[in-house]
């Protein structure tokens, strides 16, 4: 969520909240059937959420990252002990403001904020994104 160009969907549920993003067809869950976090999250990529509202904010609460991602692309760094809170909140039909806390002992002294602000990019689908590289290139061979 830090990347705030890359085009993302929201879309609510009553027990989940997914958050589709364009790029590289990730996905996240947003828990928001009551449900607190687990004590033993396996780690993943996105980690694992668990989301309320308060008041007028969507917060979500979410633990369980590896180790091997960025923050952002400015490559700031985060451990496997990295906690994020996210406040989501729209100021009116086309600007929401996410504002995000992260709490890193092993990566940062003390937790910090940052407000990312998201305008509305309306009448549009998600479109397929697809990496591209030397990796991908044997699977493209012949298309």
């Amino acid at each position: 969520m830090l990347v705030p160009a890359t085009p993302f969907k929201i879309i609510q549920t009553p027990p989940v909240t997914l958050i589709l993003f364009e790029n590289q067809g990730r996905y996240r869950q947003v828990f928001t059937d009551g449900r607190g976090l687990p004590g033993d999250a396996q780690p993943t990529w996105l980690g694992y959420s668990i989301g309320k509202w308060d008041g007028d904010s969507f917060v979500v609460d979410t633990i369980g990252f590896n180790d091997q991602t960025y923050l952002d692309d400015g490559g700031h760094p985060h451990s496997d002990a990295y906690h994020a809170v996210e406040r989501f909140r729209r100021h009116d039909f086309g600007h929401m403001d996410m504002e995000i806390t992260i709490d890193d002992p092993k990566a940062y002294t003390k937790p910090w904020s940052v407000t990312i602000h998201f305008v509305l990019f309306p009448d549009n689908e998600l479109m397929e994104s697809v990496c591209e590289n030397e990796q991908d290139a044997k699977h493209m061979v012949g298309k």
